[in-house]
């Protein structure tokens, strides 16, 4: 299975239409975002196109590809024009026998951890920003961001494939590639 993984689209059409082209050139079998769809939050300049509407109008005939978490600028307003689950505070999928504990990254993250063993995968959004970390008891990666990528890091998104994940630019061009041992 080839799964794509993103956050952050902030209620960018441009950016949302580009993600979901790459989507179908991936040819991905579905699609995780991690959190904050709709609203661009007030921390945040708006987002290039920002037109919640016609995000809404691009995701919800693909509901039966998307998998969702709640990001902090996701609320139940949003869940009613959605018509797919985004209220979740997070989602756990297996990568052989190591966890991944995928969630938008505002409840849990680094600095307040979920329960993980060793080796397991702490999948976060949120920071604007990729990451690829190995530590000694877990591993934390973070797709970036779609539309509001921030520390010069490029708009883009991850893929999980055959057990390995790779963060690329909204054009197809691989930025960084990663095999959990």
């Amino acid at each position: 299975m080839k799964l794509m993984i993103a956050s952050d689209i902030h209620g960018s059409a441009y950016y949302c239409e580009k993600l979901l082209k790459a989507y179908d050139e991936e040819k991905a079998d579905k699609m995780l975002l991690l959190g904050d769809i709709l609203y661009h939050g007030p921390r945040n300049d708006l987002p290039k196109d920002y037109a919640p509407k016609q995000v809404i109008a691009m995701l919800n005939p693909r509901k039966q590809d998307l998998l969702c978490v709640r990001g902090n600028c996701d609320t139940e307003v949003d869940q009613m024009v959605l018509e797919f689950p985004i209220l979740a505070d997070y989602c756990i999928l297996y990568l052989d026998s190591r966890m991944i504990f995928a969630t938008h990254g505002h409840v849990f993250n680094e600095k307040n951890l979920p329960q993980l063993h060793k080796g397991d995968i702490l999948l976060h959004g949120h920071t604007h920003v990729p990451v690829c970390r190995e530590t000694e008891d877990y591993i934390y990666l973070n797709p970036g961001s779609v539309s509001i990528p921030k520390e010069d890091s490029w708009h883009g998104y991850m893929l999980l494939e055959n057990g390995t994940f790779t963060w690329k630019d909204l054009d197809g061009t691989i930025q960084k590639e990663f095999r959990p041992e």
